[in-house]
């Protein structure tokens, strides 16, 4: 009878123990998750894109559904945006977006952008170079893989995350 009453402590102990490290994990995920929607719910990115381009506009709704303030701007002279913030040719897309100083270019992905303003580290922005199939604003038949680049004012690659 005594080992059977201390196998049920032993037991009711490691049950309460895991309950209480479960709650502990949740709540860790819950404010995590909290704080990424908090950092890009406040971010506004403004989106210079072509008034006629249907993937720049899926893009800019994906920026929306993750919850980004998106400030989209219809420009005949894209290129010239493109200069002026540091973008070659050579990783180039079809739209260019600023966010807290940095460029993001192309079809990156909404939690790589929110990964870029919670680390803040020393690049000019983001890329994602032509328009891969599968990338956010691309969806298609197929997923091709891509990569997501770093670039400084030198115009140093890097890659930053493979999808």
């Amino acid at each position: 009878m005594k080992k059977k009453i201390q196998t049920q402590g032993k037991t009711r102990g490691l049950l309460i123990g895991g309950l209480v490290g479960v709650a502990l994990v949740t709540a860790s995920i819950t404010v995590y998750g909290l704080n990424r929607q908090e950092n890009s719910s406040k971010a506004e990115i403004t989106v210079y894109k072509s008034p006629t381009c249907g993937c720049c506009k899926a893009w800019v709704s994906h920026l929306r559904k993750a919850g980004f303030k998106v400030r989209a701007i219809d420009r005949k002279d894209i290129n010239r945006i493109k200069a002026a913030n540091g973008v070659r040719p050579e990783y180039a897309s079809c739209h260019t977006a600023i966010v807290n100083g940095y460029v993001i270019e192309g079809h990156v992905p909404a939690d790589l952008v929110a990964r870029l303003l919670r680390e803040k580290p020393d690049i000019k922005g983001l890329a994602v170079p032509g328009m891969p199939m599968g990338s956010p604003g691309m969806e298609g038949p197929r997923k091709d893989p891509y990569q997501v680049l770093t670039f400084d004012e030198q115009g140093h690659l890097a890659v930053y995350a493979n999808r």
